[in-house]
């Protein structure tokens, strides 16, 4: 395979994989979202304030969902895990636990336990570990987004 047919073939694969590609966490984080925690749901909401022009670039960066929420998968319970002695190099964990927002969570559990870096576990009901997530890089606000999202409301 060579000239035409090999110019054309790899044409093809490169317009699949630009077609195909998102954005990573970081392209989100530069345009102002979180790829972690953006539903698509909330992109569809951008038109309401006349952000049209930026719907396209949420949509790159979102977790598909439904629009009744059946497909988000909510947990009864969570531990945040950490060791104060990482508070200097994770402040906006610190600023998360001194605040009042997880008294938000009756079902948030706060552990500190010697030198670890911030993860939380999300349980299922009978309180088995089911995913466990580095936390390390979020500010507060993801922190309680993400909670609200996935926690189980009381």
């Amino acid at each position: 395979m060579s000239g035409p047919k090999m110019t054309l073939t790899v044409f093809f694969v490169v317009l699949v994989t630009i077609a195909s590609s998102e954005f990573t966490p970081e392209d989100c984080k530069i345009l102002g979202f979180n790829k972690a925690n953006l539903l698509c749901s909330t992109c569809d909401n951008l038109n309401n304030f006349k952000l049209n022009d930026i719907e396209e670039k949420c949509r790159e960066c979102c977790l598909k969902d439904d629009d009744d929420g059946s497909s988000l998968r909510r947990y009864p319970k969570a531990i945040l895990e950490v060791c104060t002695c990482k508070f200097g190099a994770y402040p906006q964990i610190q600023a998360f636990i001194k605040s009042d927002r997880p008294s938000k969570f009756k079902n948030l559990q706060i552990k500190y336990l010697r030198g670890l870096d911030p993860v939380i576990k999300l349980l299922d009901e009978d309180g088995k570990v089911e995913d466990v997530l580095d936390i390390h890089k979020w500010d507060t606000d993801s922190v309680d987004e993400f909670l609200s999202t996935h926690l189980v409301v009381d």
